[in-house]
């Protein structure tokens, strides 16, 4: 009876330990390195944080997507727009966030929730019975592909630009896009 039970508490701590293993390597192999600028580049650069986007209703609307941008003109504001998108017919580019350039030369610029909601998603808000603010999915979001994304100095002619990927939406992401249907937090039309 002892060896039995030894026997079950020695498979238990294996199985334990197997899944602690797979959960950290799960965990450690999602993560994605911050990406940093180019040493070896003397004038402007951007990047994208993050640099691949999965566009499902929910995640755009809670991640922070920022650009990021060195080399540039102190005091002077810089514009993000990414290049080449197709919007029916046209083919545009599209503004998507703004900032203000340090006393360094740095700058953040945050894409903001309309950006997000009519640029990237292209859905609508409004409203339901209980005046809570809902998301109107009208039209297919921006489509799938690797954009240009171009920061332009407004006083100077500075320009820097970098990749921004943009995927279809994961399982996890259908699933919380899903669940905001089913509480009224999304609504297709």
């Amino acid at each position: 009876m002892m060896k039995k039970v030894e026997r079950l508490r020695a498979r238990a701590m294996l199985a334990g330990g197997l899944v602690s293993c797979f959960l950290i390597l799960l965990i450690v192999g999602c993560a994605t390195a911050q990406k940093e600028f180019d040493p070896k580049i003397k004038g402007p650069q951007m990047i994208a944080e993050p640099n691949e986007i999965r566009l499902g209703i929910a995640r755009v609307m809670g991640m922070e997507i920022m650009f990021k941008g060195k080399g540039f003109q102190p005091g002077d504001s810089v514009f993000v727009s990414l290049l080449g998108v197709k919007r029916g017919e046209e083919v545009a580019d599209i503004p998507i966030a703004d900032g203000e350039v340090d006393r360094d030369g740095y700058f953040n610029a945050k894409v903001g929730k309309l950006a997000k909601i009519s640029e990237l998603l292209r859905v609508e808000l409004g409203e339901n019975e209980k005046l809570e603010t809902i998301i109107i999915v009208t039209q297919p979001p921006i489509a799938e592909g690797v954009y240009t994304a171009r920061g332009v100095s407004m006083e100077s002619d500075k320009k820097a630009e970098c990749q921004l990927v943009l995927k279809g939406p994961s399982i996890l992401d259908r699933f919380k896009d899903w669940m905001g249907k089913v509480f009224g937090k999304i609504v297709k039309e």
